[in-house]
């Protein structure tokens, strides 16, 4: 790596084969989610002040953050007619845009969708399951310059197509500035309320409900530390999706792709913010080399470089491993949000990876498609927890309920073994209550 290059662009160079790579690699990965006393209280009082006075309260704290003055709850609600004008009055691009990325991400919902099922025992009895929308869904969606109608399509039309009887948007608008394509994402995935609220206060309304914003099941969309905070808060009162971390992406190249296209598809994911993580493995050594320096070379023509020149500097790396199989190890330790296979024959490696939110397969399969338009959602399990957590789906504004039908014969034969069972638990009232039912 050459002096003009480090100076140009900070990114760590890391090796498998350093003694302080295991370290070092854990320091680059480290991230505290958890927000500090003084954020918590201030959330903590916020949700008081709207469980205690509901609409008052949540029009104070519009007018505090966002600086909007409104005198009551029908300034800060947008009707339906609002969400078609802000869609057909779109330019014909991006409206067309809009709608095909809606229409695939609506074919790719649609063929998650769980199903109930029973079976019949021999002696006529019936277990099963039975799937059921929630009632009520929150989507929360930011705003100002965060606002992304990507996010409300990836939020609400899986609530759409999981048959959720009613969906609630709430998006803040600092100084009544309002994102007609947000809007118009709005209109096509189906939302049937809108709120231009947001913070703290937001999550507090759709978790408890006041005068105006109805009380949901489960709350899902990002925001700043105050409304994770938030969220994390009233988990239990409803349910909610994640608390997300920073976005973030590992490549693994094989060397054979164009490495300005690598340099590009890390600075997607670093021009984020500067906690966002990019980093790149490959074992040919020359073309992690050839990547650096079209960082530094492409580096200069983004509108937003110096955030994703910080984002490389405190959370980037380029890592050079061994060979493939330690390409492997280092996916499922790292369990990235996105995952892109820049390869040959991306699919030989596939039933290997067990831990990442997304998988991005070959050389033009860009994570920014995954983003927008390709069909699966982009709301992904990050720092580490696609260990054990999912995309976000058709599943999550879905329940599922146990059915069970006995016969009188199966009754009988399950009464005698569940006698026994509670018996041995001193739980006397469950076993007479099974032992009723066995026939003499």
């Amino acid at each position: 790596m050459s002096e003009t290059l480090a100076d140009s662009v900070d990114m760590a160079r890391l090796s498998t084969k350093d003694a302080d790579f295991e370290a070092r690699l854990d320091a680059l990965l480290a991230w505290e989610g958890v927000s500090g006393t003084e954020v918590q209280q201030r959330v903590a009082e916020i949700i008081a002040a709207i469980r205690e006075r509901g609409d008052a309260a949540l029009i104070e704290y519009t007018g505090r953050f966002d600086r909007l003055s409104v005198s009551t709850m029908d300034e800060l609600t947008l009707g339906s007619e609002r969400l078609e004008r802000a869609y057909t009055g779109l330019p014909a691009e991006q409206r067309e845009a809009l709608a095909r990325a809606a229409e695939r991400i609506r074919a790719y919902h649609e063929r998650q969708r769980p199903t109930s099922w029973s079976y019949v025992e021999e002696d006529g009895s019936v277990l099963g399951q039975q799937v059921t929308p929630l009632d009520r869904a929150g989507i929360y969606v930011p705003g100002g310059k965060a606002a992304y109608p990507s996010s409300v399509l990836m939020n609400a039309i899986p609530a759409h197509v999981a048959g959720v009887r009613e969906i609630v948007m709430v998006v803040p608008t600092p100084d009544g500035v309002l994102n007609e394509l947000v809007l118009a994402a709005a209109h096509l995935a189906g939302v049937d309320h809108v709120f231009t609220i947001g913070g703290a206060q937001a999550v507090a309304a759709l978790a408890y409900g006041t005068e105006t914003v109805p009380r949901v099941d489960k709350i899902v969309g990002p925001g700043n530390i105050y409304v994770a905070t938030a969220k994390r808060a009233v988990f239990g009162q409803v349910g909610i999706d994640m608390i997300a971390g920073p976005s973030e992406i590992l490549i693994v190249s094989d060397g054979g792709t164009d490495p300005e296209w690598l340099a590009m598809d890390l600075f997607s994911q670093a021009e984020h913010d500067e906690d966002a993580q990019a980093l790149l493995v490959s074992w040919d050594e020359r073309h992690l080399a050839e990547v650096e320096a079209a960082i530094a070379k492409l580096l200069p023509t983004l509108e937003r470089a110096e955030i994703v020149r910080q984002s490389l500097a405190r959370r980037g790396a380029l890592i050079r491993c061994r060979d493939r199989n330690e390409a492997v190890r280092l996916i499922n330790r790292i369990a990235p949000e996105h995952l892109e296979l820049s390869m040959a024959e991306p699919e030989a490696l596939l039933p290997e990876v067990r831990h990442a939110g997304a998988i991005f397969m070959g050389r033009y399969t860009a994570e920014a498609l995954g983003d927008y338009c390709a069909g699966p959602n982009h709301v992904l399990p990050t720092s580490g927890t696609a260990r054990f957590s999912s995309p976000l789906g058709v599943y999550d504004f879905q329940k599922r309920s146990s059915i069970i039908h006995c016969s009188e014969s199966g009754a009988s034969a399950l009464g005698a073994i569940a006698s026994v069972l509670a018996r041995g638990e001193s739980l006397t009232a469950h076993a007479r209550s099974a032992e009723y039912r066995i026939k003499p």
